[in-house]
C-alpha cells in the first residue's frame, strides 16, 4: 500500500513528465541499444518497458542495436579472436558470417520478443530488408601513416538510407528494431558500427533525439569526471589529446555528425542505470552527456 509520501512522489514524477510528453509527441527518437543494458536481464526489462512506454505516450522510438559481446562469445567458441582497429571490428569473411548470424538472427529476435512481451509491436530489420541501408567497403585512414588506408574486411561505410520502410512501420504503430548490417551494390553484406547507423538514421529521419546507451556514465574527462555538456570544439580537443579513444571514437563521431546535421539533441547515457531511457527523455535531470550542435 502506498504511503502519502510515496504517492505524492509518484504524482510529482508523472507531473514532471507531462511537459516532455507534450514536447516530444509524434517526434522520432533514435536509440542505440548496447552494453550492459543488452546483457543484464533486469536492465533488458527496463529498456523494453521504457521503449513501449515512449511509444504509448505518442513518441516514435527507433531502436538500433549492437551485439559485440554476443559476437565475441561465438567467435571464442569457434576458436577465433576478435580484433579491433580504432574502435572498428576487423571483419573477414568468416567473421561476417558470425556477425550476420548473431546480429540479424539471435540478438535482433531477442530484442523484438522482449519488446513484444511488454506490450509493444516490434519488427526486426537489417539493412538488407527493402535494401534500406546501402553501403560500400570502408577503408580506414591509418592514423600512423597519413595518406595510407587500412583494409578491415567486410566493414561498411553508409552511402544511403531509404527512410520509407521506417516511415511505413511508424504509420502502423510498429517499433523498428534494426541490426546494423548494410548491403552493397552487388548484394554483398557489410558489418557497420551500430553507433554510425544510429547517427546516420537520426539524421535521415530528422529525429528529435539520438540517444546512445553506453557502459559509462557518459563522456568522462581524464580525471574520470562526467562532462554533462560538450560542444564540437571541446570534443575535437578531447580526441586530439587522447581523452577520447577506442570504442568511444565512432560513438562520439556519430554524435557530432548527427548534432551538426540537424538532430535537435544527442545524448550519451549510462545504460547500466535502470530506466535510463525514461530518466533522459521524461525528467529534468537526465543521465549522461549532452552533445550540443555548437
Amino acid at each position: 500500500m502506498l504511503t502519502k509520501t510515496t504517492a505524492a512522489q509518484k504524482a510529482q514524477t508523472l507531473a514532471e513528465a507531462l511537459p516532455y510528453i507534450k514536447r516530444f509527441f509524434d517526434k522520432t527518437i533514435v536509440i542505440k541499444y548496447g552494453g550492459n543494458a543488452m546483457t543484464d536481464p533486469a536492465l533488458q526489462d527496463c529498456f523494453a518497458r521504457d521503449v513501449v512506454l515512449l511509444k504509448l505516450v505518442g513518441m516514435n522510438p527507433v531502436v538500433v542495436h549492437g551485439g559485440g559481446p554476443q559476437i565475441n562469445d561465438l567467435l571464442d567458441r569457434l576458436g577465433k579472436k576478435g580484433t579491433f582497429i580504432q574502435g572498428m571490428r576487423v571483419t573477414d569473411e568468416e567473421t561476417m558470417d558470425v556477425v550476420e548470424m548473431v546480429l540479424g538472427g539471435q540478438v535482433n529476435k531477442e530484442i523484438v520478443n522482449l519488446i513484444n512481451r511488454h506490450g509493444g509491436k516490434a519488427v526486426g530489420l537489417t539493412g538488407q530488408d527493402g535494401n534500406f541501408i546501402r553501403a560500400r567497403k570502408l577503408l580506414m585512414e591509418n592514423k600512423e601513416v597519413p595518406g595510407e588506408f587500412i583494409d578491415i574486411g567486410s566493414v561498411g561505410d553508409i552511402t544511403a538510407i531509404d527512410p520509407s520502410l521506417i516511415s511505413f512501420l511508424d504509420t502502423g504503430d510498429f517499433i523498428p528494431v534494426i541490426a546494423p548490417i548494410g548491403v552493397g551494390p552487388d548484394g554483398e553484406t557489410y558489418n557497420i558500427n551500430a553507433d554510425v547507423v544510429a547517427g546516420k538514421l537520426a539524421e535521415i529521419l530528422n529525429a528529435e533525439k539520438l540517444i546512445l546507451l553506453t557502459n559509462t556514465p557518459g563522456v568522462l574527462d581524464k580525471q574520470g569526471n562526467l562532462l554533462t555538456g560538450l560542444t564540437p570544439k571541446q570534443v575535437d580537443e578531447m580526441v586530439e589529446d587522447g581523452t577520447l579513444s577506442g570504442g568511444m571514437l565512432p560513438k562520439i563521431s556519430s554524435a557530432l555528425d548527427a548534432a551538426r546535421s540537424g538532430v535537435k539533441s544527442v545524448h550519451i547515457i549510462d545504460g547500466r542505470v535502470e530506466h535510463a531511457l525514461l530518466l533522459e527523455v521524461l525528467t529534468d535531470e537526465g543521465v549522461g552527456t549532452l552533445i550540443k550542435a555548437k
